[in-house]
């Protein structure tokens, strides 16, 4: 198998290292990739990911004939079925199930159709309606959401009429805005393959999701995360009767299941799991921490997949702890600085050669001019691996000083909410 993974962030990384590790490919190929992806793949710089065309034209020049497509914009594209309709094999959702992420409200109106708990909500269009149902529920907290995909997660969650007036009318210039109650509880992010039969389960993850520690600042695409989360048998459980089982069945019968991946980021809350959103493609910083955890072949479960015995796949993983801290550029999340030279990390632990060394994905950094340079806001991911989350999290930050350049910063608690007293 001669394989192309469509993108450039680090979750891309950590999806080309696993394919790295798999006896049954014989080339391995990244659009447009970053300067990890180049250790260990043939990075296409010139192939735009989100061009059907362009894709298409690659695989055709490099023999490739299987495309893996785990991030948003090609999904989004149609690059998916412009293949399939070419003869070449994918991973990755098809047009016709975009609309569980790309469209929330059809997704809420989905959840209801099939009984699934998500948080009470309300799709407003203009800023008049917004302004009076804030004002008649003062003081109360709500999450704000873009109708339509929205890259990092963008969203605001507050009790201030003034800062969610103020996110809300700049949603509503180009889009509905989607107002659900605030939930507390523990974030789990869950992910599974699906094919027409079944899924597979793959470890449960808690991302963290806001820029300061403790929880508090502002909404980021994740800025860290641990896996697995060490959940009662009882509640995950309740995750697979009252959520997964529920959507996948939902899926099956309104005709949009698919072969690929699809994550569900769920909250723990005191009545029970609610689901919060859907993802058709995997989520970053949470794949960082999966990934290496599993010790099966990659190319052994889309096989599995293909033949629709996903469900049947012994998946081996290992019994370890990991713990992914994101190192960010300064201006993240609002309006990252780019350009800023990263100095080289040690041989020891940049190529991920040493299973007693954290690993480490690189995200928006190229190389230019024969040195590495930020392209965006989230740079690098550290992800310590110990026998339990404790000794995972020490080894992640024993390492993180090595990540160096101008304004780097990061959160210092990834996963010190589960071994605090």
């Amino acid at each position: 198998m001669r394989v192309l993974v469509l993108g450039s962030g680090a979750k891309d990384h950590a999806m080309t290292w696993l394919f790295s590790q798999s006896k049954l490919i014989d080339g391995l190929f990244v659009a447009q990739g970053n300067i990890g992806t180049a250790a260990i793949a043939e990075n296409l710089p010139d192939v735009d990911p989100s061009s059907p065309e362009s894709v298409y034209e690659a695989c055709k020049k490099h023999d490739i004939n299987f495309v893996f497509i785990g991030t948003e914009a090609p999904l989004f594209t149609g690059v998916i079925d412009y293949l399939n309709n070419r003869g070449i094999d994918t991973f990755g959702a098809p047009g016709n199930a975009l609309k569980l992420e790309g469209d929330r409200y059809f997704a809420r109106t989905f959840t209801s159709r099939h009984n699934i708990p998500t948080p009470p909500y309300k799709l407003f269009s203009d800023e008049e309606s917004l302004s009076n149902y804030l004002h008649r529920h003062a003081g109360e907290n709500f999450v704000l959401k873009r109708n339509a995909m929205a890259p990092s997660r963008i969203m605001v969650d507050s009790n201030d009429y003034d800062t969610l007036m103020s996110f809300g009318k700049g949603i509503l210039q180009t889009d509905n805005l989607l107002v659900e109650n605030h939930l507390d509880g523990l974030s789990v992010t869950i992910t599974v393959f699906t094919d027409n039969n079944g899924y597979l389960m793959l470890p449960l993850c808690s991302d963290y999701t806001k820029s300061e520690e403790g929880g508090f600042g502002a909404a980021t695409g994740g800025m860290g995360s641990i896996c697995p989360v060490p959940l009662p048998k009882n509640v995950q459980r309740q995750i697979t009767e009252l959520i997964i089982e529920p959507t996948l069945y939902g899926m099956q019968v309104e005709q949009f299941a698919y072969k690929g991946v699809l994550t569900f980021s769920v909250i723990l809350t005191e009545s029970g799991p609610v689901l919060v959103d859907y993802h058709v493609r995997f989520n970053d910083p949470a794949t960082q921490a999966i990934v290496p955890l599993i010790k099966s072949d990659i190319v052994e479960i889309l096989n599995a997949m293909k033949r629709d015995t996903v469900k049947d796949f012994r998946l081996e993983l290992s019994t370890k702890s990991s713990v992914a801290v994101v190192v960010a550029s300064k201006g993240y999340p609002d309006k990252p600085v780019v350009g800023t030279v990263v100095e080289p990390l040690p041989n020891i632990i940049r190529n991920n050669l040493l299973a007693n060394m954290p690993m480490v994905f690189y995200g928006a950094v190229m190389e230019k001019d024969g040195k590495a340079v930020t392209t965006g806001g989230r740079n690098v991911t550290i992800v310590g691996i110990g026998k339990n989350i404790i000794e995972a999290n020490k080894h992640a930050y024993a390492y993180i000083h090595n990540v160096r350049f101008d304004g780097a910063w990061y959160r210092s608690d990834i996963g010190n909410k589960f071994f605090e007293n």
